[in-house]
């Protein structure tokens, strides 16, 4: 078999489409002739007609799309349907990432049933409803925030919100109400609304918290998340 067919089969097997992380884990490596498999994986997949794209670090077999898109409950052409499973995406992807920390993972209830790939985000998360770590009236604020991790004194350590197509200023608002916690906060969105981030946050009344508040690009948590893997691999 060639390289190209181990990753053709690899998909297969795993219903028509597959992160590099789980590439990464079902392809066996042994017989290929190369110190970087990972790369390889990346290169096909990029290089060839064989397979498309459906977000970075996701791909899937052109001759699977319609079965796949389907399975994702994604609607070529429909904006909202591909919105929605984008900003479920990105959260899954910072629930794993969390999981594979050991630290616990809360999701908010209006999301719970949204697909990260094939499962319920409420599958991969830890809590059902958010621990009482706070008083009722700021606890409100936080159990919307789109993923949360906990450490192991079911404390919040990071506050997690997809910013896909909504208003930025919401996420902040968000963020400013929970400044108080010892905990990092994180706007995930496109490269394309940074700017737009930094024009927001540089507005006067989030002086207290502009300092603790990072932007992360769709890329830079996916890659985060197959760095992730590849030294759990090692371990």
């Amino acid at each position: 078999m060639t390289q190209k067919e181990f990753v053709i089969e690899a998909m297969r097997r795993n219903g028509g489409y597959a992160t590099f992380r789980e590439l990464n884990q079902l392809i066996d490596f042994s017989s290929w002739r190369t110190h970087t498999p990972f790369a390889s994986v990346r290169r096909i997949v990029q290089e060839n007609n064989e397979f498309f794209r459906i977000q970075p670090g996701l791909w899937a077999l052109t001759e699977c799309r319609n079965e796949v898109l389907r399975r994702f409950e994604i609607r070529e052409n429909n904006p909202q349907s591909e919105d929605i499973f984008t900003h479920s995406y990105y959260q899954g992807i910072v629930v794993e990432i969390g999981n594979m920390r050991n630290y616990s993972t809360y999701v908010p209830p209006q999301d719970k049933n949204k697909l990260f790939l094939e499962r319920k985000l409420s599958e991969l998360t830890s809590f059902e409803r958010i621990p009482d770590f706070t008083y009722p009236e700021i606890l409100g604020r936080a159990k919307t925030v789109d993923a949360i991790w906990f450490n192991e004194r079911n404390m919040p350590c990071a506050f997690y919100e997809v910013e896909h197509s909504t208003d930025i200023k919401n996420s902040l608002n968000k963020f400013y109400e929970l400044q108080d916690f010892r905990a990092n906060f994180f706007i995930v969105a496109s490269s394309a609304r940074r700017n737009q981030f930094n024009d927001v946050i540089s507005a006067s009344i989030y002086n207290p918290i502009r300092s603790i508040v990072r932007f992360v690009t769709y890329e830079s948590l996916i890659s985060q998340y197959e760095n992730e893997q590849n030294i759990a691999r090692v371990i």
